[in-house]
Formats: C-alpha cells, sequence, structure tokens
C-alpha cells in the first residue's frame, strides 16, 4: 500500500463545477481529507482521463505496454473491449487480457464480447455462444457487455443476440452498442433493446436520432476512425451523455496523445471546461459505475496534475495513489508475458492469387473505395486490366488487389480488387483484420503481395512492408495482434513501417490501420472476409463481377 503523502494545488471538482485552492491528503491509495486554502497555485489537480470505448489490441501492445504509455497522457483508466482476442482464442484471450493487465497500476474494465465471430460470413478462431458469454459475465472483473454489432440481429430480435443483452441485464451490467448509419425508427428500437452507447456515429443527424432513442454517444478519434469534429457540437446540448474515446489507436498515435488532445481541441472550440471535464472523466464513471475517483473524500487517489488548461501539459498521473507518470516519462516498469496463439495459415503458391477474366471483353469488377479517416467503404465499379486472361491490380486507375487468407484452417484465399491505398509499388500485409483476424494484403502484383504475406507466417502474425529491394516486419506474436515488447520500441517499428508504405505511395493517413478494416463486414459497403466479397447494406456475399 501507498505510503501517505499530500498533493497541493487547484482542484478541479468536477461534481460540484468549482476550482478551489487545496490540497489533498492520500492515504492508502484514496483521499482521506481536501483542506482548502487561500494559495495561488501554478498547477491543476484534475481527475484522471478515461478512453470509454478502445480495443487495446488495436495498440499493438499488450495491456500492461499500453498502460505504460497511456498514463503518460494523464489517462487512467480504460473501457476496454478485447474483442479482437476473444475472436482469435475465445475465453481463453479475455482471460489473457484480464491477467496481463492486473499486473500493473491502471484501470482497465473489460467487457464480455458479445459478437464471436462478429458474423457467420467469416471465419474466426472461437466461438463465444450464450454460456460462454454468461461465464464472463459472472466474473466481478467484467463489466459490461461489449459493443453489440449484430445490430441487424437486434432489429430482427435474433433469440441468441437477444439472450446476450438479457444476461447482461440480468447481471446489472450496461450493453455497447455499434450501430453504424442507424436512424430514425430502427435507433429507438435498437435503444429500446437494452442497447446503452453508440461509438459509431459520423454525423450529426445520426447521433441527434440516437440521443432523442436515450443512448449515450461516445465521440471517436482513433488512428483511422475519426469523427470528433463532426460531433463535438453534440457536447453542448448533451453534456451529461457524452464520451469520449479512440476505440483503435496504433502506438506511434498513443505516444503522440490520448484522451488529452480531445479535451485540449473541446477547449478549443470554445466548450466550457466542466462540459469537457464531464466527458471526459466523469460521464464513463457513471455509466458504467467505475471505481475510478473523481477528487471526493473517500474516493481511490485516481487523478492528474497539470500546469492549466489552455496547455493542458500533464506533470503528473496518480493511480490509486501511486505516481504512474511524471513530466512525459511513464514510471510503470515493463513486465513479461506468454504468446497464446491461434495461427495455422494454408502454405500459399503465387498462382493461388490468380484471378481468372471471363471470357469477352471488357470485364466490370466491383471495386471496395477506401476513405481516408473511415473506416466505412465505397462500393464502385471499374473495367478491370487483364493479362494473359488474369485480372491483375492496375497502379495507372489505382485498383489493387486484396487477398484475405484463412489463418486458423487451410483454405482458399478471397480475393478482391480496392481503391485508395494508392501503392505505386510494393505491397502490405498484417494479421490484424477485424473482426476475425485473418491475414490480409494489398499490393501491386502477386508476387509482392506474396512475399508480404510470407513476411509475416514465421512470426505467427504481425505487419509487414515489402517491395523490390526491402522487407521490413513488425512481428505480434500474443495472438497474431500484440507485441509483449516494450511499447516505445514497438511503436518506433510501427512508425518504420507506416513511413515504407507511404513511400511506396500510400497518401492514407494510416495505411494498414485502414488495411485492418477491410475485413470487417459488419461496417457498410463493400467489404472482403476470407469467405468472400461482403455487401454490408444487404448484409450477404456479393460477386466480384458485374
Amino acid at each position: 500500500m501507498e505510503e501517505a503523502f499530500s498533493v497541493s494545488g487547484n482542484i478541479v471538482d468536477v461534481l460540484n463545477r468549482r476550482i478551489f485552492a487545496g490540497t489533498l491528503d492520500i492515504e492508502q491509495g484514496r483521499i482521506a481529507r481536501i483542506r482548502e486554502d487561500n494559495t495561488i497555485y501554478g498547477q491543476y489537480i484534475c481527475p484522471g482521463f478515461i478512453d470509454a470505448h478502445v480495443h487495446v489490441e488495436s495498440s499493438l501492445l499488450t495491456p500492461a505496454e499500453f498502460a505504460r504509455l497511456a498514463v503518460v497522457h494523464g489517462t487512467v483508466a480504460t473501457v476496454s473491449d478485447p474483442h479482437e482476442i476473444a475472436n482469435v482464442l475465445g475465453i481463453a484471450g479475455v482471460e489473457f487480457m484480464l491477467e496481463n493487465a492486473s499486473r500493473v497500476p491502471f484501470k482497465f474494465f473489460f467487457g464480455a464480447p458479445s459478437c464471436v465471430p462478429a458474423t457467420r460470413f467469416e471465419t474466426a478462431g472461437a466461438v463465444l455462444d450464450v454460456h460462454a458469454v454468461e461465464q464472463l459475465l459472472q466474473k466481478k472483473d467484467i463489466w459490461y457487455l461489449s459493443e453489440m454489432m449484430n445490430f441487424p440481429g437486434v432489429l430482427q430480435q435474433d433469440p441468441e443476440v437477444m439472450g446476450k443483452i438479457a444476461l447482461a441485464r440480468q447481471y446489472g451490467k450496461p450493453v455497447d452498442g455499434h450501430a453504424p448509419g442507424l436512424r430514425g425508427e430502427q435507433a429507438r428500437r435498437y435503444a429500446e433493446a437494452g442497447i446503452s452507447t453508440d461509438h459509431e456515429c459520423t454525423t450529426l443527424e445520426e447521433a441527434q436520432d440516437k440521443l432523442n432513442a436515450g443512448m449515450h454517444i461516445i465521440i471517436r478519434e482513433g488512428s483511422a476512425a475519426r469523427n470528433f469534429d463532426a460531433l463535438i457540437p453534440l457536447l453542448k446540448a448533451f453534456p451529461d451523455r457524452i464520451m469520449f474515446c479512440s476505440d483503435d489507436k496504433h502506438p506511434d498515435s498513443l505516444i503522440a496523445g490520448h484522451i488529452n488532445e480531445l479535451v485540449k481541441r473541446a477547449f478549443s472550440k470554445g466548450h466550457l471546461l466542466f462540459d469537457v471535464l464531464r466527458a471526459a472523466c466523469l460521464n464513463p464513471i457513471r455509466h458504467y459505475k467505475l471505481p475510478v475517483g473523481c477528487l471526493q473524500i473517500g474516493d481511490p487517489a485516481d487523478f492528474i496534475v497539470l500546469d492549466n488548461f489552455e496547455r493542458l501539459h500533464i506533470l503528473a498521473t496518480y493511480v490509486e495513489g501511486k505516481l504512474v507518470a511524471r513530466e512525459g516519462k511513464s514510471l510503470i516498469p515493463s513486465v513479461s508475458s506468454p504468446a497464446p496463439n491461434h495461427f495455422h495459415p494454408p502454405k500459399l503458391k503465387q498462382e493461388d492469387l490468380e484471378v481468372k477474366a471471363p471470357s469477352g471483353s471488357p470485364c466490370s469488377i466491383r471495386v471496395i473505395e477506401a476513405i481516408d479517416g473511415q473506416i466505412v467503404t465505397g462500393a464502385a465499379q471499374a473495367f478491370a486490366r487483364i493479362h494473359d486472361g488474369k485480372i491483375i491490380s492496375d497502379t495507372q486507375q489505382d485498383i489493387l488487389k486484396l487477398v484475405v487468407i484463412n489463418r486458423y484452417k487451410t483454405a482458399r484465399p478471397a480475393i478482391a480488387f480496392i481503391r485508395g491505398f494508392g501503392l505505386k509499388r510494393g505491397a502490405i500485409a498484417s494479421s490484424v483484420a477485424h473482426d476475425s483476424h485473418n491475414l490480409i494484403a494489398v499490393g501491386v502484383n502477386d508476387e509482392m503481395i506474396l512475399k508480404a504475406i510470407q513476411a509475416i507466417v514465421p512470426h505467427g502474425g504481425g505487419l509487414s512492408v515489402v517491395h523490390e529491394h526491402r522487407q521490413l516486419v513488425l512481428p505480434l506474436p500474443v495472438a497474431g495482434l500484440m507485441s509483449a515488447e516494450d511499447g516505445y520500441a514497438v511503436a518506433r517499428k510501427y512508425e518504420q513501417l507506416d513511413a515504407e508504405a507511404k513511400a511506396l505511395g500510400s497518401k492514407l493517413r494510416a495505411p494498414f490501420m485502414t488495411l485492418s478494416f477491410m475485413a470487417l463486414l459488419v461496417i457498410p459497403r463493400l467489404k472482403l472476409s476470407d469467405q468472400g466479397l461482403f455487401d454490408g447494406e444487404q448484409f450477404r456475399f456479393t460477386n466480384l463481377f458485374i
């Protein structure tokens, strides 16, 4: 237990919307006394920030390493959905996250994944049925039912979907939502089923409909999906029902900033101090009933010390009275970690990646359109480039071959074409491919695509960039999703891969993050699973050829 100590400054009382000069007396990790005074202080004491929805796995780091990077930015807690590792390893993956997280002074609040697999149109490494979800919900360290991505199942009253929601309500735990584009009457019905949040809104109108239905809106700003600017005007009218999240954040982005950046941006847009801090600190505590302190007597001593609310420079971060970061330096030590995995991809030959053109010319194909800053995609049509009777990438039109390969058992690759990656040479590949995390690759020709895939296989997964003269790999041996290495070193390696992908011609802000979402079938419009090209609006497979 931490020794008794005191911290003085301008104390920010978010609950009572006041700031006063004073001193916190900390004993046994809790706030024992608050003493007001008339001293003029040059620093503020504020509740710590909370990421209200994040997949820790997307940082490419284990929970322990994620915590080391996050506390520097004043984050003391996350509401964490272990959906990614659950798709690979099932309950064992969730238990890995719980155990690893318990080894560091940081507050991870994990949920029970509701959609494993996310759909029946893809191959995952595990299935979490109603019985498995109940096993998790019975745990004291499982705080909610994770995002219910099967919103068609909710609207159609699918028995398994409704059974999982009913269990969460039975155990008194909230249900997170995931309903991109849902509006009006459908949004109302989705909320009435017991769904209490949504982090997928991209427009004010969509978010307004869900707020009117009684839901909380979590404003997301991650490495790929960026919805802050579109949604932050909601804070003024709904300060008690807005939260902030990153959802999916790569390690280089996490080093640069976290929820603190959203707080700073909200201030810059003229939002009231206490409205912003409610979204960043208080609302997640109230909604998820989290044991995180809010600077009241008896609370856990979870707080940050900062210079002012203009610069928002974090001087120190405390979790239950333990100093975990000071002046930009993490004080949480690295911990060792095992590397559980489920990784058995087929041995591929170059001809396995070929697409035979149908007889007759010209040939029209469906093309996925990647959109920078979004995880939704467009659906286009184009005339295919044909060589020797086979459809190949067309760099002049920015139409590249996209491949998804089952990583759990031997199966034929699924192949489609995509616009928006901009590669002029080489290929990139990843074993992070939401939600089932099969292998995914995009490139200018079959040779480069195969080379990129083969580069990550010996490591049990990872990210790779290849071209004629170079090959870079970031190994992710923990479930093919994470590295247990030092988070700062992983971030530097990721930055190298990101720069190399952009040197090959990609103009995307985060090429690997965008690639990882091209297999996410629950986000429209056109995606590719290991089983084929998928129409996310009709929620069914579609043909490559028109």
